[in-house]
Parts: C-alpha cells; structure tokens; sequence
C-alpha cells in the first residue's frame, strides 16, 4: 500500500501509511531517552514500565531516589515493570507486573489518542498499607480516565524495610541528616518526573491532580504536606486515609531510628553494611517474620519539617482543591467488640476498656440502644478509628486552611455477590475499605470477581464521571450529575445508586475522638 502526501508543492510517497501514523503515535521522547509504547483500536496510547529514577540497589539501597540513567536506542514500553518487594498479603490484589524486584521504579501512563495538547493529568498512588500494592493492578488501570481525556499515571513506590526504614547510621550518612520515607521520597521524585516529561505525552505540568486509595491517601495528604512535592501539584484526592494519628501519623526522627534500629536486630544485622549485604528476597523474608516492628513515617525534616496534622493545621500545605472521603464500612464492628455478642452490654465494656474515663461522652458520641444498634455503631466507631477519623481530621484542616474548595464524599455502595467459583461471601452490610476504586477510576470490567449490575455501572459512571470532573476542574461537578456543594456549605456526598448531598450529621463523633486522641 502507497499514499501520496502534497507537502510544500511535493509529492511525497509514503509506504505503510498506517503504520507510519502508528509509529508517531506510540513513540516519545523524555528526557532520558525515547520509548515506544502501543496503541490500542480507538487510539489510546499506553506507555507501561517506564522508569522514573534509578534502580535503588546495591549502594542506592536506602537513599533517596536518584535520575534514572539515559539511553540510546529506543525502549519498549509495552510491559509492565516489576513490583516492588513485598509478599503477598492481600486476596484482592492482582498484578500485572514482570514480577518482583527491588529493581521496581517504574510508572504507566495511558494518554488519548493524539490532539490537542496540554490535557489534565492524573498520578494514581496504590494502596496495601505501605507493605503491598503496585501500578499494574486492574482496578487502578488508567485508560477508562484517559478516554475521558486525562492523561493518567500509575506509579511504583518502595515498601515495608526497602521504603520505610530510618536508621542511625543512614542518617549520620545523609547530607541532609534524614533517613526513611523512601517510598515517599520515590513518589516525590516520579511528580518531578511527571513535571519534567509529561508535556511529551500530551499532559499539562501544570495541571496534575494526586490521587489515591488508603496507603495512596495518605501519601496524598502526605504529598500535599511536603516541601519537595507540595508546588508539584494542582489538586488532590483522597480515598480513605490521611497521615495522622491513630491512622499512619508521623513519628519523631528518633523514634522512628530507635523502631528501625529494632527492626534491624529481629531481622538478624547488626549494621547497616549487614543489611546492605542481605539479598533482596532474604531482607524481604526477614523482615516479614513476626516480631519485626512496623516502620512509621518519619519527621526527618527533609521529606517532613513536622506532623501532617501540624502542617495542615498552620495552613503550610499546598493550597490546592481536595476532593476525599470514606466507606460506610471501613472497618468491622469485631474490630470493636472482639468475638462478644454485639449486645448494649457488651458495647459499654468495650468503650470502657477503649476509652476508659471517656467512656460516658464516647457513648454519648456513638449510642446504641439494642443489638442492631450496636452493631451498626460498633462498625461506624471501629471505621473511625481505623482511618476514617484522620480522613476527617485531613479534610476538616483543609478546608479551614488550604484557601481552596474542599469536597467530601461517604461511599456506601456495598460490592455485589460474587461470580460462581469466584469465592464466597456474606451478605456486606456496607461499603468495605477498598470497595470504591474500580468504581471511581471506571474500572469495574476489569475485575471478573464480581456480578456487576446495571446499579454498580450507574454508580461507577457518577462517582467516575465526579473524579474525572475534579482532575479537569478543580470542581466535581459538571453535567447532570447531582450538585455536589464544597464542605464549607456542611453538607457530604452520599455516593450510592442514589446519590445525593446531604447535611453533616457526624461532626459531633469526630469532635469527640478530636479531643480524646490529643489528650493520648
């Protein structure tokens, strides 16, 4: 096949004029070098695994992410990257990944097809509480917001002892006198990247909204509070979490030391070169043996100056808008009551043994009068102290202090019945912690677990068509979608089959556990 072009008063003959176009289109150049992604039918380009900073190995093991190194020969970027280090902890994570590896700082972008430039981008942090997770998972898949015309970004990031571990001698080491918050600091350096590249892929620099879902929220809270990354963004959304007490609050330096110190010797080193000499999998192996210490974020004054809570409060974060919210069912009302009965009498001990001399005014916060009663308060109380009360907190700050409207959501649609020989399951009697992202990011095709109905696919179109409105706006609304008034005005978004704004009615609860938790 030939085509003939008229350029300039020339006839010129092209051969192959559709894989011509294809090559434009699925080829880049950044700043490290060109890649070559693919195209899919309706023009979608897709970039996967392409790498943000260098490999944090050998020496690079425990120090801030450094430029990834160039190259010469165009790169495919058809595949996915590897994961980072991490074992396999929970059932619903699937990934696409080449595998594991310490070797992981990788991002994906899916961007629309050619045209106008400068679109609206999207970065997607995952979540797998700091220990788990990865860019290639399904229902975080960016081509559903991209068909929306948003150029979309997933993104790895260190975990567990590899992302998270603050040590004496790692801090002694730095230049800056700080050590931890490494998978932090790696997704600080990828909005660098994403400032310094994304015009390549048709994305505005200046126009990046963050994103993501409990480990991802609260790096997003985390990202919005940070020097290095707060002038790097446009907007923000958060799905359950927020880096403040009890949730994930940041410790001080030394004490984050004094766990990674401990860490450290459960794992079996007694130094920093014996740790750098382990092999990766050993670490890793290591490290997940019952005894090691979780490891905090850190105030280390480089990443952090202070708490986040601190930094919003001051009105020190970006002042950017902020779109978050929670699930009805974040937590379990066993996560309160343990294996008792979810009696009224059984609902006052375990306040008692929670909140001891506060336990009158928690009930007072939380009542319950019969076993029903007790069994929806119980689960709203565990959710609150799980994550859904420095959700709160980070949005409540906000929008006293961010100079910026500040939109709150409470997702209550709970996940279908399961496909035969999917699994099984009971009854949800709300939205479990997690259950909102396929939804969101329109990703519900993507997970075959489910028996999707046309109610799941409305809700989806919403609450997608509300993320995809903010990543564009700064505003969720738009179209004919419910009106969604900003928090100032005391009203939340009930994101259901039937979604509607309704008045605060919980600001009492959250007050209450406010005051108790700054008196712990």
């Amino acid at each position: 096949m030939r085509t003939l072009i008229a350029a300039a008063g020339l006839v010129l003959i092209l051969p192959f004029q559709l894989s011509f176009h294809a090559a434009a289109a699925d080829r880049v150049d950044t700043e490290s070098g060109a890649i070559q992604g693919t195209v899919e039918p309706d023009g979608l380009r897709v970039f996967k695994g392409i790498p943000f900073a260098a490999p944090p190995t050998g020496a690079l093991r425990w120090q801030p992410p450094q430029p990834p190194p160039k190259w010469k020969a165009v790169r495919p970027a058809n595949a996915f990257g590897a994961q980072c280090m991490q074992r396999r902890i929970y059932s619903d994570m699937v990934f696409r990944a080449s595998g594991t590896s310490e070797d992981c700082l990788f991002l994906n972008v899916w961007t629309p097809a050619q045209g106008p430039d400068r679109l609206p981008v999207l970065v997607y942090f995952y979540g797998g509480g700091f220990s788990a997770g990865d860019g290639s998972e399904p229902r975080y898949d960016g081509a559903a917001m991209a068909r929306r015309g948003i150029v979309a970004l997933t993104v790895n990031y260190r975990l567990g002892v590899f992302g998270f571990l603050a040590h004496p001698e790692l801090t002694q080491a730095s230049p800056r006198h700080a050590s931890g918050n490494y998978g932090l600091l790696d997704q600080a350096a990828a909005l660098a990247w994403v400032r310094d590249n994304i015009a390549a892929f048709g994305g505005d620099p200046r126009r990046v909204t963050i994103a993501g879902e409990s480990a991802g929220s609260i790096s997003v809270s985390a990202l919005m509070a940070s020097p290095l990354s707060k002038d790097l963004i446009a907007g923000a959304i958060g799905e359950s979490g927020a880096a403040i007490a009890p949730t994930y609050g940041p410790v001080p330096l030394a004490e984050a030391e004094r766990t990674g110190t401990a860490a450290a010797t459960a794992i079996g080193a007694t130094s920093l070169a014996a740790l750098r000499a382990m092999p990766a999998d050993a670490l890793l192996d290591a490290a997940s043996k019952p005894g090691v210490p979780r490891l905090p974020i850190a105030i280390d004054g480089y990443f952090l100056p202070d708490t986040v809570a601190a930094i919003f409060a001051a009105g020190r974060q970006a002042h950017v808008p902020l779109l978050a919210g929670w699930n009805s069912q974040e937590s379990g009302a066993r996560g309160l009551l343990g294996q008792a009965d979810p009696t009224p009498e059984n609902y006052a001990k375990a306040l008692q043994t929670r909140f001891g001399e506060d336990a009158e005014v928690a009930l007072k916060a939380y009542p319950a009068a019969n076993s029903d009663e007790v069994q929806t308060t119980a689960t709203a109380l565990a959710g609150d102290l799980f994550i859904a009360f420095s959700t709160w907190k980070w949005i409540d700050a906000h929008a006293q202090t961010g100079a910026q409207p500040t939109y709150r959501y409470y997702y209550s649609r709970p996940r279908p019945a399961m496909n035969p020989g999917k699994g099984t399951a009971g009854p949800a009697r709300g939205a479990a912690h997690s259950a909102e992202i396929e939804y969101a990011m329109g990703n519900l095709a993507g997970n075959d677990v489910y028996a999707w109905s046309e109610d799941d696919r409305r809700v989806s179109a919403v609450m997608q068509g509300y993320f995809a409105n903010f990543v564009k706006t700064g505003n969720p609304n738009g179209g004919d979608l419910p009106a969604w008034p900003a928090v100032k005005d005391g009203q939340v978004m009930h994101i259901d089959v039937e979604t509607r704004a309704e008045p605060d009615t919980t600001r009492e609860r959250y007050l209450f556990l406010d005051r108790w938790l700054s008196k712990k």
